[in-house]
């Protein structure tokens, strides 16, 4: 991670830092109290067009919050960050892209709130890689699979998946542990066997004394 600094004596005591990542290259480390959010599209049986906004920590890659709509607008949506962000729990850092969802009103709220938005280059989305990787998996590992019949069935899916992302789905940037940790356990406790999570898509592995 790059620093730049005004050099004036008031600057911030941490100066902010250079977001920018080449297409195909690593992204740089960010600073620990940093969050991200993005949009995501899930069509219905009914070809209607639910739109999900997420928003995620990147220390845990944690997913703090979720919602969906039929019309994102500018006061919904920061209406989810204030959501995620109870009292003095908000981070330094959003990054997020240059759609005109957010507009001027997002702004000023999120500048309200003590949050100094990064905003990513034009067509970058490489530029805020944990957001893109997460509804990845979101799509790869549960709404490829499925047939979405409404809002409230999409809430029900993904509240089902979020438990199994948080609480058992491995992470090698996390060392193998999963958002929430998990302690090893010994061969002592038992076998090994097998719980079905989001409906029997993935599982989860842990042992049972006989």
């Amino acid at each position: 991670m790059c620093l730049e600094s005004s050099g004036k004596p008031d600057a911030w005591k941490l100066a902010r830092p250079v977001w920018g990542w080449g297409r195909g290259a690593s992204p740089r480390p960010t600073p620990p109290d940093t969050a991200a959010c993005d949009f995501f599209t899930v069509p219905t049986v009914t070809f209607r067009v639910l739109y999900v906004f997420i928003i995620l920590r990147h220390d845990r890659r944690e997913i703090i919050h979720f919602n969906m709509t039929t019309n994102p607008y500018a006061e919904w949506t920061v209406q989810q960050v204030v959501n995620a962000f109870p009292y003095e729990t908000a981070p330094r850092f959003l990054i997020r892209d240059r759609d005109s969802i957010y507009g001027d009103y997002f702004k000023n709220r999120i500048k309200g709130m003590g949050i100094d938005e990064v905003l990513i280059a034009p067509h970058a989305p490489w530029q805020n890689p944990y957001c893109e990787r997460v509804i990845g998996s979101i799509r790869r590992e549960c709404l490829d699979h499925m047939i979405v019949l409404s809002e409230a069935h999409l809430k029900r899916i993904l509240a089902s998946y979020l438990q199994y992302y948080h609480n058992s789905r491995p992470h090698l940037s996390l060392d193998r542990n999963s958002p929430t940790p998990r302690e090893v356990e010994p061969a002592s406790l038992g076998e090994v066997i097998s719980i079905r999570q989001v409906g029997g898509l993935q599982h989860r592995y842990t042992r049972r004394a006989a």
